[in-house]
């Protein structure tokens, strides 16, 4: 896990030393163990390294024969197979990242095809005099880009590009419309003008500092379901995630889990029990004193069920105001998901224990865990369209246009999905996977976790685990009402304590009940510039003055997207609580 960028300019010459310099400094907080660079011709890469395999002789950029050079951010999970399928290759680490460097070599861009992981990594094939970029199918590592008169730039971060001075921070309408209504950004057009993401599965050609080429590896499968009996499927379902969660166990550093109590969480922590005779670290967190459900009581029985040492942290109203700037300070590709904040302190506190997380991102895509789903899978004519709600329909705050367009880019995904010959079930989960899942989940949870020199890494998106569980009979997704229905199952012989088959709690942080104690923050939020921008006169503090469960999630959502457009837009410092922070200069 790590933090890389580069540049390749148009007219040959070296990328200046200073910009480098500006993106490794803004990527700083990725990769706290050390710092590569190459530059060669046109071609300079950085790598700020959290060193997780390999210790001492893992540092990048790593070299092949050729003199060609690799930086990568993530883990490649199946690095000892594919070493052990090249006899006769000479490996100059024992780094995971070495591997797609020399299948590159002996197979052009078809390399990325044996890769089993998480990366975005870039390749200067230094004889060809081209760049190639690379992200995994799922988009659990992120990868932005950004050309201009002097050629193309790419980054771990979208701040480090504006930090480099290559890129102006500018506000993309379209992408603010959808983060205010989706709580999230979709596609591969970023809020900030200027600034893409390299697509999720996406292989970049770039010479002479301009995109040349372009290729794709699919996250999931085309085709309709396929038959099995639900004993056969269970028994592959065993083998598939016990070899996942054995390989996201490779590493040279310590390792725990976040557990909430949950199916996902719960079958990561059956696995790991079973694989781990010396035990497992477990974080949960809590929200002591407020309405929302907690889940602690629960993820300590199943700890000590199998054994784990368990940590519980709370996630109080006083860390509410006085973190949530520096959340949305981490979070430059901004999802407005209140999971980040307990995320974010979860990570602080593993950090001070470990350098890798497990967690169980990923199992509701996969098995259909989500209401939407269910609804996908009734009947003709129960079955109901993927669609999203706006958190500010009807509330008559923003004002006229800001809201504009924003269905249109999500409404393009779904109909992307929905062919490839597939069930209704399968489009809708498709769809989730590539939009909500790479542009919410994992991003909120990169950023977290990276804030604090922490890798996550998420078992149920490995390959052949997703490739099977995609393709499972929809009856054996949804059923009796219930979703993820193989995976409950599966759950209920290898750790009965988890109570699979009970009525799913939906995950919530008491956001509105702290928003609604602290009125006075409703003048505070009027008066920022990214806020007056949007809303009508008025409508803020009205909102703010009635905030409750129907207008508390339009509450939160201004207040992030003011903290964020304070930090990333404005430039302003992150430290302080809200409060001041609102109140400093208007």
């Amino acid at each position: 896990m790590c933090g890389i960028a580069g540049l390749m300019t148009v007219d040959g010459t070296a990328p200046a030393a200073e910009i480098l310099d500006r993106l490794a400094n803004a990527l700083a907080h990725r990769g706290p163990d050390g710092r590569g660079r190459h530059v060669q011709g046109s071609v300079g890469l950085i790598q700020n390294r959290l060193s997780i395999i390999d210790l001492a002789g893992g540092r990048q950029p790593i070299y092949d024969e050729a003199g060609n050079a690799i930086v990568a951010n993530g883990e490649i999970y199946n690095y000892l197979e594919l070493k052990a399928a090249m006899p006769g290759q000479r490996f100059a680490t024992g780094s995971d990242s070495e591997p797609p460097l020399h299948l590159y070599r002996q197979q052009g861009l078809e390399f990325v095809a044996a890769l089993r992981g998480m990366y975005a990594l870039a390749i200067h094939d230094v004889a060809a005099d081209r760049l190639v970029l690379a992200r995994d199918p799922f988009g659990i590592k992120p990868l932005y880009l950004a050309e201009g008169t002097w050629g193309l730039a790419f980054a771990s971060e979208p701040a480090a590009l504006i930090a480099a001075g290559l890129v102006e921070a500018q506000v993309e309408p379209v992408a603010r419309a959808e983060l205010l209504q989706m709580q999230f950004t979709s596609g591969t057009d970023t809020i900030f003008g200027g600034i893409r993401r390299v697509a999720p599965g996406e292989t970049i050609v770039v010479e002479r500092g301009r995109i040349v080429a372009t290729r794709h590896r699919p996250a999931l499968p085309p085709g309709p379901p396929v038959p099995g009996k639900p004993e056969a499927l269970l028994e592959t379902l065993d083998a598939l995630l016990t070899e996942t969660v054995e390989l996201h166990q490779r590493s040279d550093v310590p390792y725990g889990m976040f557990l909430s109590g949950g199916i996902d969480s719960s079958a990561v922590l059956a696995l790991m029990a079973r694989l781990n005779p010396r035990g497992i670290l477990a974080f949960t967190a809590g929200f002591p004193g407020t309405g929302a459900h907690d889940e602690r009581a629960h993820a300590r029985a199943l700890a000590q069920s199998v054994g784990a040492r368990h940590i519980e942290i709370e996630f109080t109203e006083a860390d509410f105001w006085t973190l949530l700037p520096q959340i949305a300070a981490c979070m430059d590709d901004p999802a407005a998901d209140y999971a980040c904040l307990p995320t974010f302190k979860l990570a602080r506190e593993a950090a001070k224990e470990v350098k890798v997380i497990l967690s169980g991102e990923g199992g509701d895509e996969l098995f259909a865990g989500y209401g939407r789903h269910r609804h996908a899978a009734r009947p003709w004519p129960l079955a109901r369209a993927m669609r999203r709600s706006g958190s500010f329909d009807g509330l008559d705050v923003l004002r006229d246009g800001v809201a504009e367009g924003w269905r249109d880019r999500f409404a393009a995904i779904v109909r992307a999905e929905s062919g490839q010959n597939r069930s209704r079930l399968q489009a809708a989960q498709a769809a989730d996977c590539a939009d909500w899942l790479p542009h919410d989940l994992l991003s909120k949870a990169d950023r977290c976790l990276m804030a604090h020199g922490i890798e996550g890494r998420v078992p149920f998106l490995d390959p052949v685990l997703a490739e099977f569980a995609f393709r499972l009979p929809d009856r054996m997704k949804v059923r009796g009402g219930l979703g993820k229905w193989l995976l409950r199952h599966w759950l209920d012989r290898a750790l009965p304590q988890a109570r699979p088959f009970d009525k799913k709690r939906g995950f919530t942080v008491p956001v509105a009940e702290w928003i609604a104690k602290r009125p006075e923050i409703g003048p505070l939020l009027a008066r920022q510039p990214g806020i007056a921008e949007i809303c009508r006169p008025g409508a803020v503090e009205a909102l703010f003055a009635r905030c409750d469960k129907s207008t508390g999630f339009a509450c939160w959502t201004l207040l992030f997207y003011a903290l964020w457009h304070r930090r990333h837009i404005l430039g302003r410092p992150a430290d302080g609580d809200v409060a001041a922070l609102l109140g400093d200069g208007v």
